[in-house]
């Protein structure tokens, strides 16, 4: 794998091509999420580089609208779920995703596979996946006390927590703004909720809260 994708040059010559891309407001949160993805590596001790090149890169196709991404899935090509198909808005990740490693194949698989989760997540995230998701929640721009709360946790809670956390509060969000949501959201999040002990009574305790005898 080369490493030249990780260069300077390289990170700022795309930053460049993501301009002609999108809009100021869409470019300016991609360097918000790009900055704020390499503060999270750092915090956390993953590579700062791949990070800061996931973010950039995570909103590649958002200018898009609904028809022309449809027809970007057809021309990459792209495995994305038949359920999304109905719900485009959240394609980009997944064509950016292909037509990224289409173009660059210099581009380290993970920062690639970063770009493609960032909207929906996945099953088994993986730290890389973890911080762009995060990232992309939790930039400067995001503003409210959820996202300053998310904010605070930084450094403080693992990795794995913060994700979680952002996750509920994003899922949140949607239920609350009465959003269609993805069918496998729940199924992620379960996956997650494996490890937490959830539903899972201690032998010979009564799971049932006082509250509901």
């Amino acid at each position: 794998m080369s490493a030249d994708a990780l260069d300077e040059g390289f990170y700022r010559a795309r930053e460049a091509e993501l301009a002609e891309r999108v809009g100021p407001k869409r470019f300016a949160h991609s360097q918000a999420v790009a900055a704020t993805a390499a503060e999270l590596a750092a915090a956390y001790g993953l590579d700062e580089r791949k990070a800061r090149l996931a973010g950039i890169l995570h909103d590649w196709d958002k200018a898009y609208d609904d028809s022309a991404i449809l027809a970007r899935v057809e021309e990459l090509d792209a495995a994305v779920d038949p359920e999304l198909l109905s719900m485009p808005r959240l394609l980009h990740g997944m064509t950016a995703a292909a037509a990224l490693a289409r173009d660059f194949p210099q581009i380290p698989a993970d920062v690639i596979q970063a770009v493609e989760r960032h909207t929906v997540g996945a099953e088994a995230m993986e730290p890389l996946d973890m911080v762009v998701y995060v990232a992309d929640a939790l930039e400067p721009g995001r503003t409210g006390p959820e996202a300053e709360a998310l904010r605070q946790a930084v450094g403080a809670v693992s990795l794995r927590e913060l994700y979680l956390r952002t996750y509920a509060h994003l899922l949140c969000s949607m239920l609350a703004r009465r959003k269609r949501l993805y069918s496998k959201t729940a199924a992620f999040w379960n996956a997650c909720m494996e490890d937490e002990g959830s539903y899972r009574a201690a032998p010979g305790a009564d799971p049932m809260p006082p509250a509901a005898r």
